[in-house]
Order: C-alpha cells, then structure tokens, then sequence
C-alpha cells in the first residue's frame, strides 16, 4: 500500500513533465534557434549570435505589419469592451424579452470557426461597398471579440458582492457616483483580464484578417506569407520577441490577481458603515 502510494506522485509528476515538455519545448527550440549562426539548419545550434536580431530590426515590412498589428488590436479592445461591458451588465442586471436567447447570440462568435466569421463579414463589407483595409479588419475582430469581453465581465459581475453596492445606495451615492465608485473599480480585475485576453486574440488573428486584409499586413499574415517561401531565421526572432511579450503579459496579470487577494474589497468600509447605521 505505501509502496502504491510513493509510485503515484512519481506518476503523476513524470506524467506533467511529459505534458510541459510537448507544450513548451518547441518554443524553448524556436527561441534557441533564433541565436543560431547556422540558421534554421544544423543541430545542435551553434556559433550563437544576435546576427538575425539584427536583420529584424531593419527588415521595413516586419516592423510595418507589427505596428498594423498593434494598432489593430488596440482598437479592437476597445470597441469589444464597448461593447461587451454593457451586454454583461444587462444580461446580469436587466429583466428583458428574449434574454435568454440575447445571450446564446453573445456567446455565438466564441464558437463559429473563423473562417465562418471572416466569410461572411466580408460578404457584408461587399454588399456594403466598403473598401478592405485596417479599419476592416478592426470591425471584424471587435465583433468577433465581444462575446469574450462580456463573458469576462459576466464572470466578474457573478462574483460581485452586491452587499457593497446596496450600502453606497443606502448611503446617500446615485446610481451612477455608485456605478463609477463601487462596481466598475470591483470588477478591474476582470476588465484587465478581459482587455489582455482580447488584444492577445487580435494580435494572433489569422482567420478573419486573412478575408478582410487590404493593402497592409498585419504580423501573423506578414509572417504566414513568408513561411510559404521557408522558415527564415527572422520569424524565430520575432516570435521570441512575441513571446517575451506575452509572458510579461501574464506575470502583470498575475501580479495584479495577487495585489488584489491580499487587499481588502472596495467599499468594504461602507457595508460596515451601513450596517452600523441600522440599514
């Protein structure tokens, strides 16, 4: 029985080697290949160098669908929690006709392929008459990203202690001073999250852009395009750079998670305010 019991752990943690080792072993490959003098080619790496960083750096076209890429993201974030923060408060807060159906339609986009997405988006800007370019592709991934903006802040608003919000009412704060004050701050963390996850997702968009790219590249299609040529040293070089990105990305979230667990909830001063009081 004790022998069982010590064999398990070793299972199960030989088990989870395995499992990080097929998810994140290409990529420690791929940044390691970006050093190499030898290019794609020759194994071991050797002769390690910062020659294809320095390629990149003047490579125009890279440079140019990167900041596509960005700005495109950026603006795509922004409609989506335009959007996506009030269907949350209303699937949370609102009675309505339909509402049960509102929100099968929300979650729709999340589980069409792309390619669906892309098709007949493009389909829509054709009869439309309008032009294919960033501003394109922009609306698309908005659309596409609003179902993650609200199913993030849904999330939130479920876990929101509606104690603190009854206590700032009963207080004397409007809806509205209450709604700035109390909710929006309770919910940052789930804005935050929703506005990483959204701009991760439109800077990694290939489906949709690939329908509605006009004149100018975004980075994943810029580096699609050349991939059909062969795998140059540059792209690893720019996909170590993606990834040093990404993972500064996660440990800001991770940081600002754990501030927030050690922190007492806002507002917290005015349920024990209000309940003092007699409310």
């Amino acid at each position: 029985m004790k022998r069982a019991l010590h064999q398990g752990p070793r299972w199960l943690t030989a088990h989870a080697l395995a499992v990080f080792a097929f998810l994140y072993l290409p990529i420690a490959i791929l940044i390691l290949y970006s050093f190499n003098g030898q290019g794609v080619g020759g194994f071991p790496p050797s002769d390690l160098t910062l020659n294809w960083y320095r390629i990149l750096f003047s490579d125009a076209a890279i440079w140019d669908s990167v900041l596509n890429s960005l700005l495109v993201a950026a603006t795509a974030m922004l409609i989506a929690l335009l959007f996506g923060i009030p269907a949350a408060l209303a699937l949370d807060r609102a009675q309505f006709p339909g509402k049960a159906a509102f929100r099968r339609l929300v979650l729709l986009p999340l589980i069409l392929p792309g390619i669906i997405t892309g098709l007949s988006l493009l389909m829509l800007f054709r009869v439309a008459e309008v032009k294919l370019s960033l501003v394109t592709i922009v609306l698309g991934h908005g659309t596409a990203l609003i179902s993650v903006a609200t199913t993030e802040v849904f999330a939130g608003l479920q876990k929101l202690n509606r104690a603190q919000e009854e206590a700032s009412l009963d207080l004397g704060a409007t809806y509205w001073q209450t709604f700035w004050r109390i909710t929006v701050p309770n919910l940052k963390l789930s804005i935050i999250g929703a506005a990483l996850l959204i701009f991760t997702l439109s800077m990694d968009e290939i489906a949709v852009s690939f329908f509605l790219i006009g004149r100018d590249n975004t980075l994943p299609l810029e580096i699609w395009g050349r991939l059909r040529r062969g795998i140059t040293p540059e792209i690893n070089a720019i996909s170590t750079i993606i990834f040093m990105f990404s993972l500064i990305a996660i440990v800001f979230w991770y940081r600002l998670r754990t501030r927030a667990e050690v922190t007492p909830e806002i507002g917290a001063e005015l349920v024990e305010t209000a309940g003092g009081s007699g409310f």
